[in-house]
């Protein structure tokens, strides 16, 4: 016996040779036949057709398991110890059926033998079904007709919901990974399970919808899956052409997002934006594109700045995809926000300025990417502007270079009117600003404080501020002031203050000696 010719010595002359790939083996024909309807069928008919072949021979192509597989076959029919394991029980199973060894030729034959086995795994073995389903990943379409995947599929998915102690299991160590306190975690069952492939995968998710378990726990398993699968694309781990690639990826991405549960708060914002990001570069179909946008839209309202972080891995892109993050919103804004409350509008507001601060001092990000993201919501969505404010201002320091222009788009979605005191005190020393934004802010200044001391009954009136505040009549058009005059406006309210504190003190004491004097005349 070789690697490529197996003979089998016995007191009588070989008569059967079957050659599988490369590899022939010289057998018996009674010992083979006795148990093979497809090998009885096979030699008999060559025994007919070809009399002068004394010895047939039989060639079969595409055997379930190769040479490897059909040697365990041959041992069974002469007698010998077959070790069935995980690893070949499926191939043999596959194999038993396509020679058809059925009890109708011999009791026990292999098809009943296996299948015992078989049954014993999936139902004692956690580790051994999914051996099972890497066996039979080069017999697929065998494993498919005889119902293996699937019954490895519903194994999974029925041990999957209950306690884990319940059936054999993996070893101690590993136990105790997955144990808090004696307590089994819910999600003990996730790295088994992201190892499956594609289609075993959504197959067991399917099953386990049907079987009631949690959608959160689900969309959880989900979401660890792609995570670990994505990063095997990535890194090269798949041994696949980049057409094929392309192909795996966007059929994939489809499938995940067909297979979501819909159940809110199943999924994560975070790794909605990621799928979605997916399914953007392989051009899946437009209709599941516009689901998922829909579908993180509603979600905005309830998120933090940090889920929307998603990075780009370009070396020339930002380091985190903002065009994404405007897409979604701008869909909140024709599907979600006419449906909405201020007061949610208000929560989407404070959550794009926050992430605004987040990525503002990437030196890669555009000022047509930040701008697009700052205005797509409307003005009114914003109850105050200090956040936006802290983000052009972190904007305008990494990006010390732009132009007054550049600088005047930057600051365009601000409400300064909606800034707070402190944030306005600071924005008006702010020489990053613009001077059109800086003069206004020193004009609403003035006006406050002129509207202050009138209401405190002073006699005060401008001066040289009268002069400055005509300015603003061109502010819309040209929205350039000099520096000079702007510095001489900061010194004017300056003044304004100093007297207006004088007139608060001033009114402080004569409530005082009013409150005295009545007191004194009530003695």
């Amino acid at each position: 016996m070789n690697d490529q010719h197996w003979t089998v010595h016995a007191k009588f002359a070989n008569d059967l040779t079957v050659q599988i790939g490369d590899s022939i083996f010289q057998l018996h024909q009674l010992a083979m036949v006795s148990k093979s309807g497809y090998l009885n069928r096979l030699a008999f008919q060559r025994g007919i057709n070809q009399e002068k072949i004394r010895v047939p021979k039989i060639q079969i192509h595409d055997f379930p398991g190769g040479a490897e597989i059909f040697l365990l076959v041959v041992k069974f029919c002469y007698g010998w110890k077959v070790d069935l394991t995980a690893a070949n029980i499926g191939p043999v199973y596959c194999a038993a059926h396509f020679l058809e060894m059925s009890d109708d030729l011999q009791q026990e034959n292999l098809i009943s033998k296996t299948e015992t086995f078989l049954s014993y795994l999936l139902f004692a073995s956690w580790e051994d079904i999914f051996q099972i389903l890497r066996s039979c990943e080069n017999n697929f379409s065998w494993a498919k007709e005889l119902q293996i995947s699937k019954r490895c599929s519903e194994a999974i998915a029925w041990k999957a919901c209950i306690d884990p102690r319940a059936f054999t299991y993996i070893d101690d160590d590993a136990f105790a990974e997955n144990s808090q306190n004696g307590c089994v975690a819910e999600n003990w069952w996730f790295e088994d399970v992201s190892r499956l492939r594609i289609d075993h995968f959504l197959e067991v998710i399917e099953l386990i919808k049907q079987k009631g378990m949690k959608s959160e726990l689900i969309g959880s398993c989900i979401a660890h899956w792609t995570t670990k699968w994505l990063s095997q694309i990535r890194f090269g781990q798949h041994n696949l052409s980049k057409h094929l690639t392309q192909q795996l990826l966007r059929v994939t991405a489809e499938n995940l997002i067909k297979v979501l549960p819909e159940e809110k708060n199943s999924v994560s914002c975070n790794f909605l934006l990621h799928l979605l990001k997916l399914g953007m570069m392989m051009r899946i179909s437009s209709q599941l594109l516009n689901h998922l946008e829909t579908r993180i839209a509603v979600m905005l309202e309830h998120c933090s700045a940090s889920d929307l972080l998603i990075k780009n891995y370009g070396n020339n892109d930002t380091v985190y995809d903002v065009k994404i993050v405007t897409r979604v919103v701008k869909s909140y804004m024709s599907s979600v926000l006419k449906n909405s409350t201020s007061s949610r509008t208000f929560l989407v507001g404070r959550l794009v300025d926050e992430y605004l601060t987040m990525v503002a001092r990437d030196d890669k990000l555009l000022i047509e990417q930040f701008s697009s993201l700052s205005e797509a919501l409307p003005k009114d969505a914003r109850y105050c502007n200090d956040t936006l404010y802290g983000a052009i201002d972190m904007y305008l320091k990494a990006h010390p270079k732009l132009t007054e222009e550049e600088r005047t788009t930057i600051c365009r979605a601000m409400n300064y009117h909606k800034l707070s005191e402190e944030a306005r005190q600071h924005a008006m020393k702010n020489d990053r600003l613009p001077s059109c934004i800086t003069t206004r802010l020193i004009l609403l200044e003035q006006v406050n404080m002129a509207k202050s001391m009138t209401s405190s009954g002073s006699n005060f009136r401008r001066t040289k501020t009268q002069a400055v505040i005509r300015l603003s009549k061109g502010l819309d058009e040209g929205c350039i002031t000099p520096r000079k005059e702007i510095r001489l406006m900061k010194q004017e309210v300056e003044n304004m203050k100093v007297q207006l504190n004088a007139l608060q003190m001033c009114r402080m004491q004569l409530q005082k000696q009013v409150k005295g004097h009545f007191v004194c005349g009530g003695i």
